[in-house]
């Protein structure tokens, strides 16, 4: 019989159903990195979503046969540990595709219009003192006619270019960067930044994506764009993009993201109090819809597992 471990149950605001093979499942709201060993003793299946799973872990837990992840992300697990012993990774696909572009877009649309701005305005009074009907206080800027640029060309970054589309934005998908051959429908990397009017994010964090927009890249785009990140806090230097925001080389800033997670010991972002900056606690993918289905994928895939088939493996 299997024995199931659901390390971090409350990451997942949904209901999670049994798997339909004989099991024993047992959960736990959160896990501390001091108790994953003695939770996941004689477990064969374990569900995480955040909780890190390493080498020195994984090596005392000798009938772990799968570790099924409740996200898209690995970056959490020792994949490369994982393949070389033999326990099957499963993760969550495509169940994001509605909720983080409709995300992306309110952070969007919420900047070109100055929102934050002119709600500061109106609490101020500064509404009430205008001597017309109207206040210009702040620029506002449509989205139609404007160029978004899309660094990622999965499955969010496509459904993001459908929503721009629908918007009447140009799309243009980055290649690479330092490729030295551009794909059929994708213009260069610095292209991209150079011309882009808004530029979001959609790439795993790796060795290759971390910081992949620092100081250089932000001097790259217009002085009028915005930058998007809805990704992996990692894939852009922080600090680079704190003095870019200080000095204006930028217009304004979303993120769902931070580079640590609760931010326990704070981050310079977080510092920064600028109507141009949004920072949301990392739920561009946790609207209810979407977390529905990510534990009816997550239970299918272990379904999956145990029935010898091969279903969003990562290792």
């Amino acid at each position: 019989m299997e024995k199931i471990v659901f390390l971090d149950r409350a990451t997942l605001e949904a209901n999670v159903r049994r798997p339909d093979f004989p099991h024993h499942w047992q959960e736990y709201a959160a896990t501390a990195p001091d108790e994953v060993v003695g939770r996941l003793e004689g477990a064969t299946i374990a569900i995480t979503n955040k909780v890190q799973l390493r080498a020195a872990t994984l090596a005392q837990l000798p009938h772990l046969r799968l570790i099924a992840e409740a996200a898209t992300g690995v970056n959490n697990l020792d994949v490369d540990w994982c393949r070389e012993h033999g326990i099957a990774i499963v993760n969550i696909r495509n169940y994001a595709i509605h909720t983080v572009p409709e995300h992306v877009f309110m952070m969007i649309l919420a900047l070109r219009r100055n929102l934050l701005a002119y709600r500061g305005d109106l609490q101020r009074g500064l509404w009430q003192q205008a001597d017309q009907f109207c206040l210009f206080t702040h620029p506002l800027h449509d989205i139609h006619g404007s160029t978004l640029g899309i660094v990622g060309h999965g499955a969010l970054g496509k459904a993001v270019a459908v929503m721009a589309r629908a918007f009447g934005m140009t799309v243009l998908f980055a290649e690479h960067k330092g490729a030295t051959v551009i794909r059929a429908g994708f213009v260069s990397f610095e292209q991209a930044l150079e011309q882009c009017d808004v530029l979001t994010l959609h790439v795993p964090l790796t060795d290759v994506t971390r910081n992949l927009i620092g100081a250089a890249e932000l001097g790259r785009m217009k002085p009028s764009a915005l930058l998007i990140n809805a990704a992996r806090g990692g894939v852009v230097d922080e600090a680079a993009l704190v003095e870019a925001l200080r000095e204006g080389r930028i217009a304004g800033a979303g993120f769902d993201v931070l580079s640590a997670e609760p931010p326990c010991a704070g981050n310079p972002l977080l510092e920064l109090d600028l109507p141009n900056l949004i920072v949301t606690p990392h739920v561009a993918w946790a609207s209810r819809e979407a977390m529905q289905i990510l534990a009816d994928q997550l239970i299918d895939n272990i379904e999956a597992f145990v029935r010898g088939e091969s279903q969003n493996r990562v290792a």
